[in-house]
């Protein structure tokens, strides 16, 4: 699940965005309001973390806007503000939850959870990925084949959560680092190459028809083989 976290504080932002993707998400940050705000309103995110108090653009007015666009992605408000008319402010806003700073890593990855399941009742809100018989769901972190279920680690997860999302098409080595890994691309790296071989092991391995595919010179491409 791909996850936008909207803050100004460097250090803050570093440590929620790290302990977001050692526990499986793909994470986007922006540092100010009005980057936040852009990012937003692409709706491409399965859920927001928004620091209130922020430069250009308030986090509130951030969800506010996008509200008032039909964006119904759930948003947790991140606020120093712990006044029950300050929290009360920013359910009204939009915000679908209120954690106070200083918080618990472990509580803010709880309610995050429980924001995705809650939202998993809208339809709009994709919660699971397929491709033939491989399915992932994506609010218990679980990947199946067949029934059979996969032990998947959790970069290996993203990556297959990556590649479902663009099943059908070719997914470059450099996409994959910017996305999955989320640094700039290294010709020297095997990461792909050792990733790719440990995932088609478990997705691929014991089962009639492979669906991770090499795509020689290009990349690699998740599809049923014609």
């Amino acid at each position: 699940m791909r996850i936008l976290v909207i803050e100004d504080d460097a250090e803050a932002a570093a440590y929620m965005v790290k302990g977001l993707r050692e526990s499986g998400y793909i994470v986007d940050h922006a540092g100010d309001g009005k980057e936040g705000l852009v990012n937003a309103m692409s709706g491409i995110y399965d859920a927001l973390i928004v620091d209130r108090m922020l430069p250009q653009v308030d986090g509130l007015s951030i969800i506010q806007a996008i509200r008032a666009a039909g964006n119904k992605t759930p948003a947790l408000i991140l606020s120093a503000l712990s006044a029950v008319d300050d929290r009360v402010r920013g359910l009204k806003a939009g915000g679908d939850d209120y954690l106070t700073k200083p918080y618990a890593f472990s509580e803010l990855l709880a309610r995050l959870e429980v924001l995705m399941r809650r939202a998993g009742g809208d339809s709009s809100v994709v919660t699971k990925l397929r491709l033939a018989d491989l399915e992932m769901d994506l609010l218990a972190r679980s990947v199946t084949r067949g029934g059979q279920k996969l032990d998947l680690q959790p970069r290996e997860f993203m990556l297959l959560e990556y590649l479902l999302r663009n099943s059908g098409h070719v997914v470059t080595r450099t996409m994959l680092l910017e996305h999955v890994w989320d640094y700039h691309f290294d010709p020297q790296t095997n990461v792909i190459d050792v990733h790719i071989s440990r995932l088609r092991q478990k997705i691929d391995k014991n089962f009639p028809k492979p669906l991770l595919q090499t795509i020689r010179g290009a990349g690699y491409s998740l599809r049923v083989p014609e």
